[in-house]
Formats: C-alpha cells, sequence, structure tokens
C-alpha cells in the first residue's frame, strides 16, 4: 500500500541548507555529519563548510551536528517548504562524539535519551581485537558471553542471557533457536556500523524475551546523496591463524540507494595460554549483506537481506593437535536469510512506520558415528546426514503510529511473529511447533526544559502449539502442546539535569518471557554442554520488575557515572541436575522459582587540559543473582574491573589518526555459584593495541594491531561452558587489522 503512494508523495523538493564554523577560530569546518535521525538522511560538509540535504518533507524533526573533536549538537527544527537555512558554530570538545539511539523509539542523543543504552561502533570494537562479534560486545560494561570455546558465544545482560536477551538485526528481530548454547550469534560483524546494548526490561517496546535487554545492531548506512564508494577489510589472528575479509560497495543517486558486503573468516582450534590446542574448537563463516533503498520527500523504504553460512566444531575433549580447518564430528551447519523491508511515510504532524521480516534459520548436527574399519567412513558419514535437521521459519511485523503533539511525542505500535519450528533428521530434541504472538502498546515522550519523562504500556498475546514426537512409553518421547501467555506490561522513565554538569536517570518497568519450546517440550541430548535436557509443559512466563537509577557527571575534561539496578524476577526458569543419567550423560530439568539480580556499572573517563589527547578510561561491572531459596543463580558472570590508558593524536591533519593503548581487566573470584557449578578464581587480562590511519602510494589506509591476553594467561572463564571439562579459554591473540577504501 505505501509502495502505491509513492508517485503521489515525490513532487515536493524541500532542502535544508547552511554552514558550520568552528566557534573558536570562526574557521569553516569540513566533513562535518550534518544528519536527520528519523529521515535517515544527512550529508556532509565541504571544505568551505557548506552543506545541503534534499527530498526533505514538512514537519518537525530532531537535527543532529557532530564532528570529532567538537561538542555534539541536536535541536528540533521545522522544515517548511522550499529552501530552508541553518548555519552553526561548534565548540571544542574533547568528550568523544554523542551518537544517536536507534534502538529506542524518539531517535534522541545518548545524553537526551530517558534510558540508559550503551552504543559503541562497529570499528571501536574490532580495535579490541576480538575474534567474533560475541568477542566483541563484551568490552561493553554489563555484558558478558556464555562462551563454547571461541567461535560459540551468546550475549549476557547483567547476569541474563539467551531468551531473555532480545537481538535486533535490520530492524527485526532474529530468531534462529536462540535458546541453544551449541552455536553463536549466527551474525557476521562485517556491514553493522554500531551495537547498541538496552539493559534491563524492554518488553514494552519490544514484548517476550526482551526481559533481561536488547541487543540491537545497526546495519552499515547507505551512501550519501550522489556519492559512490568502496572498501576492503582484512584482519588476521595469531591464535587460531584465522583470517577474517569483507569488502563492501554502495552508490547512492538523490532516490536510489543500493550497498553489498561479503565477508568470509576461517579459524582453526584455538590454544590456550598452556599451549594446548582446543580439539574441534574451529569454525568457518561466509556472510552477505546488500541492500536496496528509495528515498522521496515524504516516503522512504528499503529492502535488506543477509544471509549468513557457518560450520562451527563443537569441543568436548583435548584431542588430535593440528591446524586443520574443516570440524570434526560433532560438528553444526548453519545457514540463515534475513530479509526486511521498512517504509516510512511523513506527514507534516506525524508518520506511519512498518517494518517486515522474515527469516528462515536452518541448524543441521552432525554426530560421531562408529563404522566398521572396512567400510568408507567418508561415504558413510555422507550417507547418514545431519542426526539434528531443524528448519525455524519467521514472519514478524512491526506497525507504528507517530503523531506529534507539541512536545509530547507518542507512538501507538502493533507487532507480532508467526513461526513454524519443522524437523527433518532422526533426533528430534524440539518438535514440529507453530508460535504466534501478538503485540499492542502505547508510548509518549515529553520534552521539558531540562528534563524528558517517557510513559508507556503494553499488552500481548503468545501461543505455543506443538506436535507430538516419537512413541507414547519411549524415554523421548514428547506429548503434544497447546499453550497460551499473555501479559501487561508498562515502563516510565525521567531524566533531568540536575546540575549543569550532572544528570540523573530514574527508569522503572515490567518484562516478561513466555518460556520456550525448549524450555517446554525438549527431550534429548545437547552436545557441547553434554547434557540431557528435559522439558517441563506446565512451566508459567517470567515476570519481572526492575529499577534503574543513574547519575552522570560530565564537563570539558572528565566524565563518570554511576549505574545501579535491582530486577525482582518471578517464576525464573534455570536447569537443574536430576542426579539421574541417559546413559552416560546427566539429565537436567527445567525447575521455576522466584529469583533477584543486583549490581551496576560504574566508572570514569578522565582527558586532563590542557593534554586532551591522554585518556584515562576505568570501569567497574558488578552483578549477583540469587533464587528464593537463597541459592545462587548460575551462570552470573564475575565481577570485573577495566582500567584503560589511551592516548590519541592527529597526524598531519584531521584526517589522520592515530591511537594506543594498555588496557588491564581482572575478573574477580566468582564464589556466589550455583549447587551444581565450581567456583572460578581470579585472573587478569593485559591488551594493548596501536592503530590509525596511514599513507600508501597516496592513498588513506586505516590500520590495528591488537595483543590480546599480552601474558599468555592459562584461565578459564566463569562463563565457559568447556569450564566442567577443565578447558581452558583463549590464550596470547595477536591480530592485525587493515582497511582500505576504494
Amino acid at each position: 500500500m505505501l509502495l502505491a503512494l509513492i508517485p503521489f508523495l515525490t513532487y515536493s523538493q524541500n532542502t535544508l541548507s547552511g554552514k558550520i564554523i568552528d566557534a573558536e577560530s570562526s574557521e569553516p569546518l569540513d566533513q562535518v555529519s550534518v544528519y536527520i535521525p528519523q529521515l535517515e538522511n544527512g550529508a556532509v560538509t565541504d571544505e568551505n563548510g557548506n552543506y545541503t540535504l534534499k527530498n526533505l518533507p514538512e514537519g518537525t524533526y530532531k537535527l543532529v551536528i557532530s564532528y570529532i573533536g567538537f561538542e555534539t549538537y541536536s535541536t528540533s527544527l521545522e522544515i517548511n517548504l522550499g529552501s530552508n537555512k541553518f548555519d552553526y558554530q561548534m565548540t571544542p570538545s574533547a568528550i568523544e562524539m554523542d551518537e544517536v539511539v536507534l534502538s529506542t523509539p524518539f531517535h534522541k542523543l545518548q545524553r537526551e535519551n530517558v534510558m540508559k543504552v550503551e552504543q559503541k561502533s562497529m570499528e571501536e570494537l574490532k580495535q579490541q581485537g576480538g575474534i567474533t562479534l560475541s568477542e566483541g560486545i563484551t568490552n561493553i560494561p554489563g555484558v558478558s558471553s556464555v562462551s563454547t570455546g571461541v567461535g560459540i558465544g551468546k550475549p549476557v545482560i547483567r547476569g541474563l542471557s539467551f531468551n531473555r536477551v532480545l537481538v535486533y538485526t535490520q530492524g527485526v528481530r532474529l530468531e534462529n533457536q536462540q535458546y541453544g548454547g551449541e552455536h553463536g550469534l549466527g551474525l557476521n560483524d562485517a556491514g553493522i556500523s554500531s551495537v547498541e546494548v538496552i539493559k534491563g526490561p524492554a518488553s514494552l517496546l519490544y514484548g517476550s524475551d526482551a526481559l533481561g535487554g536488547v541487543l540491537y545492531l545497526n546495519p552499515e548506512k547507505f551512501e550519501q546523496s550522489g556519492e559512490t564508494s568502496g572498501d576492503v577489510n582484512m584482519r588476521y589472528f595469531t591464535n587460531t591463524l584465522g583470517y577474517n575479509a569483507n569488502a563492501g560497495f554502495k552508490t547512492s543517486g538523490d532516490k536510489l540507494k543500493f550497498l553489498v558486503r561479503g565477508a568470509y573468516a576461517s579459524n582453526a582450534d584455538y590454544e590456550t595460554g598452556d599451549g594446548t590446542s582446543v580439539t574441534n574448537s574451529r569454525f568457518n563463516e561466509a556472510d552477505l549483506k546488500t541492500g536496496l533503498a528509495y528515498q522521496a520527500s515524504k516516503f522512504k523504504t528499503e529492502l535488506r537481506y543477509n544471509y549468513n553460512a557457518s560450520e562451527l566444531g563443537i569441543p568436548e575433549e583435548i584431542g588430535v593437535q593440528n591446524n586443520d580447518r574443516n570440524p570434526l564430528e560433532p560438528y553444526q551447519e548453519l545457514s540463515t536469510h534475513i530479509l526486511s523491508s521498512k517504509n516510512n511515510l511523513f506527514l507534516k504532524k506525524s508518520s506511519i512506520e512498518a517494518t517486515f521480516g522474515y527469516t528462515v534459520n536452518n541448524r543441521k548436527e552432525f554426530e560421531e558415528h562408529h563404522h566398521d574399519e572396512h567400510e568408507g567412513e567418508e561415504h558413510m558419514e555422507e550417507e547418514e546426514g545431519a542426526a539434528l535437521d531443524m528448519r525455524l521459519s519467521t514472519f514478524n511485523y512491526n506497525l507504528q503510529f507517530n503523531p506529534q503533539w507539541g512536545k509530547m511525542t507518542t507512538i501507538f505500535g502493533i507487532q507480532g511473529m508467526h513461526q513454524k519450528n519443522e524437523n527433518f533428521g532422526e533426533e528430534i530434541l524440539v518438535p514440529d511447533a507453530i508460535t504466534n504472538d501478538f503485540g499492542i502498546l502505547a508510548t509518549s515522550h515529553i520534552h521539558f526544559d531540562k528534563s524528558d519523562l517517557q510513559i508507556g504500556l503494553r499488552y500481548d498475546l503468545r501461543s505455543i502449539n506443538g506436535e507430538e514426537s516419537g512413541i507414547q512409553g519411549d524415554e523421548e518421547y514428547i506429548p503434544t502442546l497447546s499453550k497460551d501467555f499473555n501479559s501487561f506490561n508498562a515502563a516510565v522513565g525521567y531524566r533531568m539535569d540536575l546540575t549543569q554538569n550532572i544528570m540523573g536517570r530514574l527508569n522503572l518497568a515490567t518484562g516478561f518471557r513466555a518460556p520456550n519450546l525448549s524450555e517446554l517440550t525438549s527431550n534429548g541430548l545437547h552436545s557441547g554442554a553434554n547434557r540431557v535436557e528435559i522439558g517441563n509443559p506446565d512451566l508459567d512466563s517470567e515476570q519481572n520488575f526492575q529499577i534503574d537509577l543513574a547519575l552522570e557527571y560530565g564537563n570539558k575534561h572528565i566524565e563518570a557515572y554511576v549505574n545501579t539496578f535491582y530486577n525482582i524476577v518471578n517464576d525464573y526458569i534455570y536447569l537443574e541436575p536430576t542426579g539421574e543419567f541417559r546413559e552416560l550423560d546427566p539429565i537436567y530439568d527445567f525447575q521455576q522459582q522466584n529469583a533477584i539480580l543486583y549490581g551496576g556499572e560504574f566508572g570514569f573517563h578522565l582527558h586532563p587540559h590542557p593534554i586532551d589527547w591522554l585518556h584515562l578510561e576505568s570501569s567497574y561491572d558488578i552483578v549477583f543473582g540469587e533464587l528464593e531459596d537463597n541459592s545462587n543463580l548460575p551462570l552470573i558472570p564475575a565481577n570485573r574491573w577495566t582500567n584503560t590508558f589511551r592516548v590519541e593524536w592527529n597526524k598531519r591533519n584531521q584526517d589522520y589518526r592515530c591511537y594506543a593503548f594498555l588496557t588491564l581487566q581482572t575478573f574477580f573470584d566468582q564464589n556466589k555459584v550455583a549447587d551444581f557449578e565450581t567456583k572460578t578464581p581470579r585472573y587478569n587480562l593485559f591488551n594493548v593495541g596501536v592503530g590509525g590511519d596511514m599513507k600508501i602510494f597516496n592513498q588513506k589506509v586505516g590500520y590495528s594491531i591488537t595483543g590480546n591476553n599480552l601474558f599468555d594467561k592459562n584461565y578459564i572463564s566463569h562463563l565457559s561452558r568447556l569450564k566442567a571439562d577443565g578447558i581452558a579459554n583463549i590464550g596470547r591473540n595477536i591480530s592485525f587489522n587493515l582497511s582500505v577504501p576504494l
């Protein structure tokens, strides 16, 4: 329907132009970003400081002006018919640029947002030397990862993980059997511009599975109008002999835009601090992302597609020591197709947004087989095929109406999902099933002179219908399932400038999570975890209430923050060993009990005058989790203290930036463990890095060299699923990164 309106919405040619200069020197500033987030329309200034934005609809929109080394500025600007003009003088500042938050619905700068959202650019995360996206995001305070080796990791936000953390990519929710710990995120970091983390219940905005928070991945932007660009990026990792390469191309006219990016990664088994290769921790991944957009004055639409295929070895024990890259059994083959469509219609006092997503996830698991010595082993494996073969297809939709009433912005929304799970292998962990979600929400943001108020209410329905699997009486039999869940949720948040330099945020929110198909019905062995998991069809929804309090201080040379939370989770679902075994594997079943989690993140960032090139950063994140019976929750990350000494300087001109850093991460003793867990001793990791821009054959090239765990510490993370087998985490790893614009 929205596409049919294009011919009627393209006649207007409203523009915004102006000049950006340095407030101190009055010199024009080149390459300043002038951007309207809601329209996703922007430009950069030329050498004279001039800019022009075209194809703008009438109405009032947030305008953001940002440039490295200067204070980010935002204002509400009314766009009228014809030519509009806005000039601005930027104030120099050593504080890093304040970014626009996209995971919350009102597109505010971080300092203006009612909810505290952590945001990191993908470039910044790559500078930390992580091999995968899952490893990279652990550099964000309050975020950890449940890992199975290097290639498999799932995000943990303040002690909550798996189905309690919702992942969004390309503006749609990612559904890929995320309850499973035997595979990773299923996403490659190529083609992702930044990562945003909402800590705490976000069910108001996203529904079920956002009880613990949201990991929101922003895709790379289309090129500016009239521009064409390309780049090649290469990374090498010494520990896994791994390489990761990607190349992209994008071009934009006044209205049509196109981009494409392909990536491939391959890693051998990783080595621990004592030089042992962790057998079958190897993995390979291929990724393709492409997008097409059309942008007129009152209408814009974009279509994006992502294909990701990976082979993941599942390490179980220390065995062969070699540098092969083809996984051994057991291993998984995963493929995911993500198709998303985002459409916006802009009216003078309101807007309509319609987002649709279709995701197909195929998960195959190949297990060890024992053959006669005279039989062709490769031939037999090919004939037997995958023991586990699952296909999950998901269609989701998100329709929002956004009226503007004075200083109040409101969103009325309808969200939903239709999901189908199918089995094609001989092994059935969860049955064929249909899941349907429907939610309706309303949320408003009210802006005052020195404060902001945000309130919202939502109602959700979820139905799960599973088919019978197996023969009644067999130990792996799964009966039919028909369950319905519903929930009301609300949120209220308040942000206030307490003084010129101190800001406070208070958020009260509820969230919910309906039990997933695995928790309700599973009945089988999970490789990697080396345990049999038995579902419980009588589980109720988890419901939580969280209080967040944040205080932030900032001036030109120091920033400090205190973020605390208290999270009450009713009917928390957890796995517990029964003491019984199926063959040689322990049996775990799902239980429920009320729980609490509490803690926070604390830190500061110092860049003293006049040596603004020097940065001292420190952060401390802490979380505790307890069940109602006073026992400890499993998989709670150890308290972590991170200290970074960083220097930055300009080479030749503002465009050539260089940096170097030293980081010491201290992971403290984790003695508060569940009854079936073991304690984890304290350890320190030392990381260093250097990078920036250099000139090769008159070509600007980006580079970085990062050494992680430089002293080759042999340690085991408390969140490692290989901890039970005594297998250590990765040892020293030096990464080399080269980025060449074309």
